[in-house]
């Protein structure tokens, strides 16, 4: 499981007053707090801008936050501490993932593999059942500086199955794919969350998130200011899908005060 709390993120942007330039501070997270648990798909959803991909960021141990604390914990409760041990628990997916391009997809999983310290045949093993779960063997021999859009990433999502993470996070994960490669990536998705996996992903397609999330998160600069399960959120803004209740929870926040 992974819990924040109160996480925040400052940072510096320069703005022009007349012909002088002023450096002012905002707050891209501010004081955000939420968990995902086994065997969960967990969705953090809202507009460009939002904060979306600096929270995960700060979740998967990529940025350090200004504020708050995140605390993981493994199969049995117990926390890690060790932030080594953290990392490995964490598989972290972006659009700009980079891999090595003159590798084929089955070269850099050996590779990865004997970083990971596994024997030959559980590298071949491993490698084959991550082909057939993301349906890659017809291009598998392909060198990744070859591959479609989807293709690749694809192999970003094979990267993260050969180090066998107890938590994915994946910022926008379908994003522009075709819809082979957009099924695929999905059924990943619903297969760990079926193997006990955490499963924690942003995305701007929300009749995707409607049948896959557990729950949601919705963030609008820097605010949590929605958490409910799909159902719930309908039910919260008497709206028939999900798309309705975004629109309906965004235009309250901006009323109540939130700066967009």
């Amino acid at each position: 499981m992974i819990q924040a709390t109160n996480l925040c993120k400052q940072f510096e942007q320069n703005v022009k007053e007349g012909k002088k330039n002023k450096k002012i501070e905002f707050m891209a997270v501010d004081h955000v707090s939420l968990e995902a648990k086994e065997g969960e798909i967990v969705g953090i959803l809202g507009p460009n801008g939002a904060g979306k991909t600096t929270l995960l960021r700060m979740l998967g141990m990529l940025m350090t936050p200004t504020q708050g604390e995140l605390t993981l914990t493994d199969t049995t409760g117990e926390v890690i501490t060790d932030v080594t041990k953290r990392k490995q628990t964490i598989g972290y997916l972006s659009n700009n993932t980079k891999l090595y391009a003159r590798f084929s997809i089955r070269e850099y999983l050996a590779f990865l593999g004997d970083l990971y310290g596994y024997s030959k045949q559980e590298i071949e093993e491993r490698t084959n059942k991550i082909f057939e779960v993301l349906d890659m063997n017809s291009f598998a021999d392909n060198r990744i500086e070859k591959l479609s859009t989807g293709q690749t990433q694809r192999a970003s999502i094979a990267r993260c199955l050969m180090a066998d993470p107890q938590l994915y996070i994946l910022d926008e994960p379908t994003l522009g794919l075709d819809i082979v490669s957009a099924d695929a990536i999905i059924r990943f998705m619903q297969e760990q969350k079926e193997n006990g996996k955490t499963v924690l992903y942003s995305t701007h397609y929300l009749e995707e998130a409607e049948v896959l999330c557990d729950r949601i998160y919705m963030i609008c600069q820097g605010k949590i200011v929605a958490h409910g399960t799909p159902q719930d959120l309908k039910e919260q803004t008497n709206t028939a899908n999900l798309r309705e209740a975004f629109h309906a929870i965004y235009d309250e926040a901006i009323e109540g005060g939130v700066q967009v």
